[in-house]
């Protein structure tokens, strides 16, 4: 096959499963991490009907997937003192088969790691298309050279930068930001929920990290500074009833805290020459709940059409768009912020009222199952 060395860039989800299809199809691939090792734990992510589990059976992961599974708990929504208000059913979180980002991380990586080449420590700086490849260089390893080069890092992607343009033209910000932090205490073993208008914090649960939602415009921090990130943290949070102080003071001692935004990413074309996006950096939309799925579909889709186009980058990323921008487009709606975080009084008795009445939960989540499976994958 043709173009067959590529560089990936991001060790998340959707770049180790893509350099598991590309090594099965023949290629030679290396994966470069900004991070200095994989991260472990983070947030539960989730797998949505048969098109989901398809692509993971045909990986090979199914049964090890059900082995790692959290198990989609219930969470209770509750007051100030503690009184259950309502109750998220775990299906709705957890859709068919739950994993912690971290355990399906490192899963892919095991796969991959004896079959492709991972440097981790390492950024991308400039990427130079030439009549034969794409002229890497990078801020510690000597410049390379690689036939194709694949954007799998997140919505804030170095690749998508360096070729398409600055983040501001592509990721919107939807109003929110959202953190995780692996706090230490007692937080009890049910997994509990407390809102005030515009602050979600919830903790509690096995292997859960606290994780907050608030409204915000666009802040001005360093995403890789720890302690701004707290400090961040402490502002949204001042005054907020409930458990939140005690929480507030586990965060203070954590030495693993995540702060980001939540964002959409809307872009007019997911390729440039030979310089294609994948995942998050092409179609993330922070919390919506689908990006794991649309990662492992992304990367089974791509890596399939690169091999059934014997290489061909130009028909092979244009069939990849063709296939995975109409699926994406849950992706394009939704704002998972306003449903976490509602604004007032009223939104929130909204939102907890929706808990309590099946038939629209069951509305949701049957609208949820119709994206998830609205592709027909083919046999590569």
């Amino acid at each position: 096959m043709r173009n067959s060395n590529v560089l990936i860039s991001g060790a998340g989800i959707a770049g180790p499963a893509l350099a598991y299809w590309l090594v099965r199809h023949g290629c030679t691939v290396t994966v470069v991490e900004k991070a200095p090792a994989l991260r472990p734990g983070g947030q539960a992510v989730d797998f949505k009907g048969e098109t989901h589990q398809t692509v993971l059976r045909r990986m090979g992961l199914m049964d090890e997937v059900r082995r790692l599974q959290t198990g989609g708990t219930d969470q209770e929504i509750v007051d100030a003192d503690g009184r259950r208000l309502a109750v998220v059913p775990g299906e709705f979180t957890g859709g068919d088969v739950e994993i912690t980002r971290g355990d399906l991380a490192r899963l892919l990586y095991e796969h991959t790691a004896p079959h492709s080449e991972y440097v981790f420590g390492d950024s991308i700086t400039s990427l130079t298309e030439t009549a034969g490849g794409v002229h890497v260089t990078f801020e510690r390893s000597a410049p390379r050279t690689f036939d194709l080069v694949v954007g799998a890092d997140g919505i804030h992607s170095n690749v998508r930068r360096l070729t398409f343009g600055p983040e501001s033209a592509f990721v919107r910000h939807l109003g929110h930001h959202y953190a995780l932090v692996e706090v230490e205490g007692d937080f009890g073993t049910v997994p509990s929920m407390y809102n005030e208008p515009g602050r979600m914090v919830a903790v509690g649960g096995p292997k859960a990290p606290a994780f907050f939602v608030f409204a915000s415009g666009q802040l001005d921090y360093d995403r890789y500074d720890m302690g701004q990130q707290k400090d961040v943290l402490a502002r949204a949070y001042a005054g907020m009833g409930w458990r939140t102080p005690a929480v507030m003071r586990a965060v203070a001692r954590s030495g693993d805290v995540y702060l980001d935004s939540i964002s959409q990413v809307r872009i007019d074309r997911y390729s440039q020459g030979r310089v294609v996006l994948l995942g998050d950096s092409a179609y993330g939309n922070t919390l919506g709940g689908f990006g794991t799925g649309l990662a492992v579909v992304g990367a089974y889709v791509l890596a399939g059409e690169l091999a059934a186009a014997g290489g061909d980058h130009r028909t092979a990323f244009a069939e990849y768009e063709r296939q995975i921008r109409p699926y994406a487009k849950v992706a394009r709606n939704g704002n998972a912020g306003p449903f976490l975080a509602p604004g007032t009084p009223a939104r929130l008795r909204m939102r907890n009222w929706m808990f309590k009445y099946r038939f629209l939960l069951d509305l949701m989540m049957k609208m949820g199952d119709k994206f998830a499976t609205d592709i027909t994958l083919k046999q590569y």
